[in-house]
């Protein structure tokens, strides 16, 4: 996040440079414009000599009328030009700023939930506890043994249940074709098992007790593991 938002300000910072020399060259038109009119009066007050009867008269003054525009139509079109160059750079700019602004304030927001959100909690959520692990049958009843026998609390079961049931509804034999993962706990490869013994393949208890080391290894219980997997769908 600190380099999206240094890259950020730093093109914020091209665009005040851009809005800057645009500034500084309408004020740069703007003293030449000044410098030519304070030459031109000065050039007027100047003494010449004037042909009374090749002057235009109004017909109610004696006094010659004499009509000039402030500015030469280069001078001013050069100013204008000036002018709307440093409007248009000072838009930009202030457009740029907001929007680094609001960005660096939504990534901040984003940092501040992150690190205020509860970690992860491994402890079992509120499922009922079984009472012994004779309530369960087949593959699950192994599983329910191994796991006392690995030390954890029967209030872990219904995680590791829920789990296993997601991953291979407890069936030895279940084999993903498109990842390769394989058995109850769907180890990736299924090889991996052997580590725990030869039948890895066919086996319950073997795969069973794989997959609890993994599980404690990485989410120390059935509850962490479970946790993470309904928020990403593995685990």
């Amino acid at each position: 996040m600190d380099d999206y938002v240094i890259r950020l300000w730093h093109r914020v910072g091209k665009i005040r440079a851009i809005s800057a020399l645009a500034v500084l060259l309408a004020g740069l038109v703007g003293g030449l414009v000044i410098a030519n009119r304070q030459t031109q009066h000065d050039a007027s007050r100047t003494p010449v000599s004037v042909d009374a009867a090749a002057m235009p008269f109004s017909s109610s003054s004696a006094t010659p009328s004499v009509s000039r525009s402030p500015f030469t139509l280069d001078e001013a079109d050069a100013l204008a030009k000036a002018k709307d160059a440093a409007s248009d750079a000072s838009a930009q700019a202030k457009a740029a700023d907001d929007e680094a602004r609001r960005k660096a304030e939504e990534a901040a927001s984003r940092a501040n939930q992150r690190t205020s959100a509860p970690p992860p909690t491994n402890s079992a959520p509120k499922y009922p506890v079984p009472s012994s692990c004779n309530v369960y049958s087949g593959n699950k009843k192994i599983g329910c043994a191994v796991l006392v026998g690995y030390g954890f609390g029967l209030d872990q079961m219904p995680c590791l249940e829920k789990l296993w049931d997601r991953e291979s509804h407890w069936n030895a034999s279940a084999a993903n074709k498109s990842s390769g993962a394989y058995g109850i706990p769907q180890a990736l490869p299924g090889s991996k098992m052997a580590t725990v013994g030869a039948d890895w393949k066919t086996n319950p208890e073997t795969q069973i007790r794989w997959g609890l080391n993994y599980i404690k290894g990485k989410y120390k219980t059935p509850c962490g593991a479970w946790s993470h997997s309904q928020s990403t769908g593995w685990y």
